[in-house]
């Protein structure tokens, strides 16, 4: 099986955009690129985010580009049609951990807690996102874990900001953050770009 991190090349950030058109999701996603980073990941919360998401591919091809919010077997299906290099889920179940084992790109599942960390281990994936994050315990939960969990490195995402963003990678077990901060609303509706672009690098040289 892939793993995830391998993708990520040791990024530490993995940066979420959420698009409500191509055009945007470009903008968005070339902003990202400019501060260097080498992956992002889609959501898939809007009409337009597989259209971004086949946009971006085709606009910024140095980045690679996967879908997150996948929740069921039709989205996964959809991610994958439109050229996902990987898949990112918010929880998990056994029916989409079952395919998600089966597909030959990088899956991220999402756990919340002990049980559905473990669930996802029994179908091979140890690397895992914890989300939402600051609602599942945070840093303390992971670090709390970690020794019982002992094979499984995370990528926390949900209420991570550069305030406690520290917290996370600091733990043996986590081995990049996930967010929006980076691209925050008002600065995605008023299309300033660079603000995107200067989050980034911040978030990646600290």
């Amino acid at each position: 099986m892939n793993r995830f991190s391998e993708l990520m090349s040791g990024q530490t950030l993995l940066p979420i955009i959420q698009a409500n058109s191509p055009e945007q999701g470009v903008a968005i996603a070339k902003a990202m690129a400019a501060a260097g980073l080498n992956l992002v990941e889609v959501v898939l919360r809007t009409d337009a985010s597989l259209a971004a998401l086949e946009a971006i591919k085709t606009e910024v091809p140095t980045l690679k580009v996967g879908a997150g919010t996948v929740t069921s077997l039709e989205i996964l299906e959809q991610a994958l049609k439109a050229g996902s290099d990987f898949i990112v889920t918010p929880a998990v179940s056994p029916l989409l951990l079952s395919e998600l084992s089966r597909i030959d790109v990088p899956v991220l599942p999402g756990a919340s807690n002990t049980s559905d960390v473990l669930m996802a281990t029994e179908f091979g994936f140890f690397e895992q996102k914890l989300f939402p994050a600051s609602l599942s315990g945070g840093a303390p939960f992971l670090s709390a874990i970690s020794s019982v969990f002992q094979s499984v490195s995370f990528c926390p995402t949900g209420g991570v900001n550069p305030g406690n963003k520290k917290d996370y990678l600091s733990l043996n077990n986590v081995f990049a953050v996930g967010g929006t901060w980076v691209a925050k609303k008002e600065w995605v509706d008023s299309e300033n770009w660079s603000a995107i672009t200067d989050a980034c690098v911040e978030a990646v040289s600290e």
